[in-house]
């Protein structure tokens, strides 16, 4: 790389004495953050530039916001969206006395559901609900998700998902791609924001919304960032407008906001003192951007979440005139309000806390019976919202979970089953009523156009316009398997 010319620089300043005089004031502050965040003040290791992502789509996008529901747990795909009527026709044998016992045989002796322990020696639960057929495409879905059903033709269910991992670490697997004996890795949000960032400065680029996993399953592992650095980790969000964040204002009668706006004058000088010397301080920028992103949220997230500002029909149509799905509710209703201005990111956890609510080893019907009424109207109510406003032209909704429940009996309740699970999306470029693969007749393996979880998080980067590939940190090579294949059949 030549050396730069003299000429072009300005006389008697230097880099150092620039970012320091950048750190002085409030605007300095924002301007540092942001040097901070595109690269200019970083290291370059090896005498060689590093190139940061730019902040636009690599190619053309069909998406610009992607809103990334989980359901933490275990949803069982028998009675969701890949109903299984021969559960039916079974009940009471073991799987060795139905035709399908050769499944067994050919799959090995490897998986939940046909070993001694796990397995084979259980009898097949019928289906725990009824279901029906919704829409021009036809899409079976059980009555737990009767109001998503009747957005069938706004769907692309993909039903021949599979992971690696077959206890609640399959919830850091369905974030990051990664086994959670690999720790902490980059989630799929930490990907999006790291390589577009937010076209509004005065929200985060990526919101967690609801109460994530336990420590035990990954707990921010489920939503951080990793190596790509804390400032792409997601951020946090109450729904109460009153107290959203624990930092987003000061004090009831500590401080004025022009007191504040002096100290933070301050600090931002410091930090940038300090960041000159430290380049490479990964908690150095977060710290810095964070001050200043807070400063800003203290007006644009309240006002974010001032719901009562919706029309009462709008709030009715996420549920919030209900108890049972007002929580929920409120939180699908604020991703709407988060994609409007201009978040890429929002995730949205239900059922979380240690191994998640939707892990049903007993009483399989109450408890899905309940969790699914708590979030299947907040669910279609998004999905009906996005579409008249015309903004599911190009948000991404996602839904999913970690792994599926096993066709076998587990006393009143369903197993883990990593083998074969579903998930579904809509918008952004998806093709609506698309159902896409299949599990063998018992739901028991992923049969035809078996996808692993990556190939989900790749196709939400392919509507983003991003390549994968291009986003990767120098000494962070990724295997293919986590950069995922493209659904390219589910796509408009």
């Amino acid at each position: 790389m030549n050396p730069p010319d003299p000429s072009h620089r300005c006389p008697g300043i230097s880099r150092r004495s620039f970012l320091a005089d950048t750190g002085m004031g409030f605007t300095g502050l924002a301007l540092g953050a942001m040097l901070f965040r595109d690269g200019v003040a970083r290291a370059e290791p090896h005498g060689q530039p590093w190139q940061p992502p730019t902040g636009e789509p690599h190619f053309t996008p069909r998406a610009k916001s992607v809103i990334w529901i989980f359901l933490c747990g275990g949803v069982s795909h028998l009675e969701s969206f890949d109903v299984k009527p021969e559960l039916n026709r079974h009940a009471g044998k073991s799987i060795e006395d139905t035709p399908y016992a050769a499944v067994l045989a050919t799959e090995g002796k490897d998986v939940i559901g046909a070993n001694p322990k796990h397995g084979n020696r259980k009898t097949i639960m019928p289906l725990q609900t009824g279901y029906q057929t919704y829409g021009e495409c036809g899409l079976v879905v059980g009555d737990w998700f009767r109001h998503v059903g009747q957005c069938a033709d706004d769907l692309a269910v993909v039903r021949s998902l599979w992971t690696i991992h077959n206890d609640h670490g399959a919830q850091l697997t369905w974030q990051t791609g990664r086994h959670p004996r690999e720790l902490s890795h980059p989630t799929l949000g930490s990907w999006v924001s790291y390589g577009l960032g937010s076209v509004n400065e005065n929200l985060p680029e990526y919101v967690v919304l609801g109460v994530p996993t336990g420590d035990c399953c990954g707990g921010n592992f489920t939503y951080g960032a990793a190596y790509l650095g804390p400032e792409h980790g997601g951020v946090r969000l109450n729904t109460d407008p009153k107290k959203p964040l624990p930092f987003i204002s000061p004090p009831a009668n500590s401080i004025t906001r022009e007191e504040q706006l002096g100290n933070l004058t301050l600090l931002g000088r410091l930090n940038h003192l300090a960041g000159i010397d430290y380049p490479d301080d990964q908690e150095l920028r977060a710290r810095i951007k964070s001050y200043e992103l807070a400063f800003q949220m203290q007006s644009s997230v309240p006002e974010t979440l001032e719901l009562q500002r919706e029309p009462e029909h709008i709030r009715n149509l996420y549920g919030l005139d209900q108890k049972e799905t007002r929580t929920f509710g409120e939180q699908c209703l604020v991703a709407r309000r988060l994609v409007e201005r201009g978040v890429r990111f929002v995730q949205i956890f239900h059922g979380g806390g240690g191994g998640g609510a939707w892990d049903a080893h007993s009483e399989i019907k109450s408890n899905h019976t309940s969790l699914a009424a708590q979030v299947d109207k907040p669910i279609a109510g998004l999905l009906k919202d996005l579409k008249q406003r015309g903004l599911l032209d190009d948000t991404l909704v996602v839904f999913g979970t970690e792994f599926g429940r096993s066709p076998g009996a587990e006393g009143t309740g369903r197993d883990h089953h990593p083998q074969a699970f579903c998930a579904w999306l809509a918008g952004g470029g998806v093709k609506g009523g698309v159902q896409y693969g299949q599990t063998d007749e018992l739901g028991f393996h992923a049969a035809d156009n078996r996808r692993y979880v990556t190939d989900i998080h790749a196709t939400v980067l392919q509507q983003l316009g991003l390549d994968s590939r291009r986003l990767e940190i120098p000494g962070r090579k990724r295997l293919d398997m986590d950069h995922g294949q493209v659904i390219r059949e589910i796509l408009g």
